[in-house]
This record gives structure tokens, sequence and C-alpha cells, in this order.
């Protein structure tokens, strides 16, 4: 069951907080997208520093970093927060790192969507699922070739799959973020039910 943290451990949780939210912060979309000599990625198509967006330069090694890089960030908060603190320190630890995927202060609160850093933390905090996720949005981008409906699809089956593994901290936790993710896609969301949302593999820089 979840349980508030104690006042007095209101210090510690804080620090959690912002650890996690520096680290979730660091743009590796960018950050890739200029060392493989794309250019600025928030310039392109989505305007996203994720690895959907990063593919779209036609960068490809860049892009598999990104993914790597988002998702480690992830998993590297939560288990950091857990060794310290628990699973109750994880779970705003994982919160605080999607956040900052979302609006890093290195690039001016603009970064990516949060699939791949969504995906480490699911991975760290319950690796069953994690796999059952990657296989599910594995699924859903063979039959349908878009990203973004891959990724909306797994978020939406994540808190389904921790309750289903009786996990209700962590169904709580993939709810929350599911819903934060959900609406960071609302562009995409709209271009998938006019059908103007691009497929994988095609470039667009408009």
């Amino acid at each position: 069951m979840f349980a508030l943290p104690h006042p007095a451990d209101w210090t510690t949780v804080a620090i959690a907080i912002v650890l996690a939210y520096l680290l979730g912060s660091v743009p590796f979309g960018y950050l890739f997208s200029v060392a493989a000599g794309a250019g600025d990625v928030r310039k392109i198509g989505s305007g996203s520093t994720g690895a959907t967006n990063v593919l779209r330069t036609g960068k490809i090694w860049a892009a598999v970093a990104t993914l790597i890089c988002d998702a480690a960030k992830g998993a590297a908060a939560v288990l950091a927060a857990r060794r310290f603190g628990g699973d109750e320190l994880a779970f705003f630890a994982a919160l605080a790192a999607l956040i900052g995927h979302l609006y890093p202060v290195w690039l001016r609160f603009k970064g990516g969507k949060g699939v791949a850093t969504a995906g480490g933390i699911l991975l760290a905090v319950y690796w069953p699922v994690g796999l059952a996720l990657i296989a599910t949005w594995a699924a859903m981008l063979a039959i349908f070739r878009i990203s973004s409906l891959s990724a909306l699809a797994a978020c939406a089956a994540a808190p389904v799959y921790m309750i289903l593994f009786h996990q209700p901290l962590y169904a709580t936790l993939a709810l929350i973020m599911a819903i934060v993710i959900i609406l960071a896609h609302g562009k995409n969301i709209a271009r998938i039910l006019d059908g103007t949302e691009p497929r994988v593999g095609q470039k667009n820089t408009a």
C-alpha cells in the first residue's frame, strides 16, 4: 500500500525529486542529433527531442542512442531512489524524471513526450510489466507503423498490466504517467484521427 512519507522524510523526498528531475532533463535527443550533424532536432518534425523525431533526421544511430539513453535515465532515477528510500521514494523520483524529460530546464522546458523514459521507469519498477509493454508497443508498431499510436496503446495498457500483476502502487504510477503522456500527445492524437500522422521511416521536416 502507498504511504505518504513522514514529515521528517520530506527533505529526502525533495532532494530525490530535484535530482531525478535534473537527470530526466538531460536532452539526449538534442545532444545526439547535434553530434550526428543533423542540427537542432526541435526544428524538424514534431519539434520533440524524443527518439522518433530524431529518427526523422535520418540518423538511425542517433535515434537508437536516444531511445536507449532516455529509457536508461528513467530507470536510473527509479533504481537509485529505491536503493536509498524504498518504493515510495522511487514513486516520486519516477514522476520527477518523467516531468524532467518533458520539460527540461536545459532546453527552456521543451523536451520529448516521455515514452522511452516511461518505458525505462516501468522496466525498473517491475520488469515483467515492462517486457509486456515492449511487446505491446512492438505488436502495434508492426501492425500500424505509427510510433505515437503504438506508444499510446502501451501507455494505456500499463496500469491494466500492473493491476493484473497485483502491483497497486505501480498501477497508480502507471496511470499518472499514462495521463501525462497522452496529454503530451494531443497533436499526435488529432493527426491519428484525421489520418495524417507520419509513419515510421517517413521523413518529416515540415
